[in-house]
């Protein structure tokens, strides 16, 4: 059983680096695209931000609210190593083949669809309890954020978009596109910590909820946050592993979110990344893990309706919401397929 622990860290770890580089295109392709910083610039930049964001969970907010949601996704009694192992490997999966196609998806709800699907086969599917797998009260809030966070992004990028137009009319156009160039710089920073906090703590959760079990094997009980202050080299290097993954970039995805959206200006870049860096410490206060990728998406579409809806490439963004949409199911799918074969073996 330690063996398999031991495989169950190792592959999150690597989960948490795959989703670095899968999402470096949600902290760098607005950056990317106003050439504000060359790709390789801005990739140092974002992962930076990525790991610094340990030290604003932990001194800031004192806590690893997201980490403890994750956690809980699925009722204790039925997590097992072997649940575990089969959602990870599946989140990768999925997580490398939209990558490879380029489709901005979610890793965290890969990673609920797989700790869920595979939870399900676990108990036998719906018809066999399997009603009570989900923990409904940590759940259902994520799901319906595949909603909100885009929703949000919008409506705060949109906001922020209209009142700097609004205040700069008047400048100089030359000047005040070279001052938002620089603040670019800030807002690109600003979400990389908002990344970073929600995505690493991700992999914390799925590690914790491993961790908690193999212990209560052992005959020591323990909760989340015990789990935290025992192994606290586990937060740790789940953000370091989500920066060393940023330096890695994405760069199919950054042209999708970069440039196939709509096309963004330096005031625009600024405005949505400040708008998506609001979402996500707001979502981080509340302990919902969002997307990041939906939360950007849906700012740089804010942006691009300022200007006319027309200027939003509604086509794409109507097949990243198919994606969107599909990723939970496909991942849980998977899961369960995988927690059937790891069966004949474990």
């Amino acid at each position: 059983m330690f063996t398999l622990l031991i495989v169950i860290i190792v592959l999150a770890f690597i989960f948490d680096y795959i989703n670095g580089f899968h999402d470096a295109a949600n902290s760098i392709a607005t950056i990317v695209s106003t050439k504000v910083l060359t790709p390789f610039q801005a990739v140092v930049w974002a992962a930076f931000f990525n790991f610094a964001a340990f030290f604003i969970s932990k001194y800031i907010f004192k806590e690893f609210g997201i980490g403890n949601t994750v956690a809980k996704w699925v009722n204790g009694e039925f997590i097992t190593l072997e649940v575990i192992l089969a959602g990870i490997i599946a989140a990768i999966i999925w997580n490398l083949v939209t990558w490879w196609f380029g489709i901005p998806s979610s890793s965290s709800h890969t990673l609920m669809g797989g700790f869920v699907g595979a939870a399900l086969a676990h108990a036998g599917g719906f018809s066999g309890g399997g009603l009570d797998v989900i923990n409904y009260a940590k759940v259902i809030p994520t799901f319906l954020f595949i909603f909100f966070a885009p929703l949000i992004g919008m409506v705060i990028a949109f906001i922020i978009t209209i009142l700097i137009v609004h205040l700069c009319k008047r400048s100089n156009p030359y000047k005040a596109e070279n001052w938002f160039k620089r603040l670019q710089l800030l807002s690109s920073a600003a979400f990389s910590l908002g990344h970073g906090g929600n995505d690493a703590q991700k992999v914390m959760g799925i590690i914790g909820a491993a961790m908690i079990y193999y212990e209560g094997t052992q005959g020591n009980q323990m909760d989340f946050n015990q789990f935290v202050s025992q192994y606290s080299w586990v937060p740790f290097t789940s953000f370091l592993a989500m920066g060393l993954g940023t330096m890695s970039g994405g760069w199919k995805i950054v042209k999708t979110m970069g440039t196939r959206i709509t096309k963004v200006t330096p005031l625009e870049g600024v405005a949505a990344e400040t708008a998506g860096a609001i979402t996500l410490f707001l979502t981080e206060h509340f302990k919902i893990p969002v997307s990041t990728t939906h939360t950007i998406t849906g700012a740089i579409i804010g942006v691009g309706a300022t200007k006319r809806l027309s200027a939003v490439r509604w086509g794409v963004t109507v097949n990243l919401l198919w994606a969107w949409i599909m990723t939970i199911p496909v991942s849980a799918v998977l899961a369960a397929i995988i927690y059937y074969f790891l069966k004949l073996f474990i």
